[in-house]
């Protein structure tokens, strides 16, 4: 079987870390031993990178700062880890990609279609997922979660409109991209789960 990347995408509080491990228990128990990744970060030097975007400065950070760091942590992990285990046939989980700096940086941070484009050409071309499961969960509920977790980073401090921009970024993008599947994050985990699991199999086996 030849490898797959899948992605768990969603705004904060979706339940991407439980629906992963749902994920690549489904896959072991077929056979596939999945490899996990999170973006940012991922490599030694996109962990650093990760932690450059995460820090609360002194300073303003720049919307096209953080776009900038964000890609650049993307790359190392496309090139170093995600690309060398797909020509190996394995399959690699993804906890966010591309498609959250479409929508963060893009729709949050009002950045538009047209640089968020230009950067995706340069980076990673035509690369890009298998599948990607969008936990679409209310803003609200989505912070709600966030906050019960612990510390809130720079990113998660924002306000409750950035957050409405972002998710409706992600709706938007999904609306015209057959290979990303949204999942109502409203509903009982175990439900978001079972849906998870049958657009995998529908769209993958």
């Amino acid at each position: 079987m030849s490898g797959k990347f899948i992605v768990i995408e969603g705004l904060e509080g979706a339940g991407k870390s439980s629906a992963i491990a749902s994920v690549v228990t489904h896959l072991q128990a077929k056979g596939v031993r999945p490899e996990t990744v999170r973006e940012p970060g991922g490599t030694p030097l996109a962990e650093s990178l990760r932690e450059l975007v995460k820090k609360k400065w002194d300073e303003k950070v720049s919307s096209t700062t953080e776009l900038l760091l964000m890609y650049a942590s993307r790359v190392q992990l496309v090139d170093n880890v995600i690309k060398p285990a797909l020509l190996k046939n394995r399959w690699v989980i993804g906890d966010r990609h591309d498609l959250s700096s479409r929508a963060y940086q893009g729709g949050g941070r009002q950045l538009g279609d047209e640089l968020l484009e230009k950067v995706r050409e340069i980076t990673l071309g035509s690369f890009k997922p298998d599948l990607t499961l969008l936990l679409d969960v209310d803003e609200k509920k989505g912070l709600e979660r966030a906050r019960e977790r612990g510390d809130l980073d720079r990113i998660e401090e924002e306000d409750l409109a950035f957050f409405q921009r972002t998710r409706q970024a992600y709706l938007n993008i999904a609306a015209k991209d057959p290979t990303i599947i949204v999942i109502d994050a409203n509903q009982p985990m175990l439900d978001v789960h079972q849906a998870i699991l049958q657009a995998i199999e529908e769209y993958l086996f």
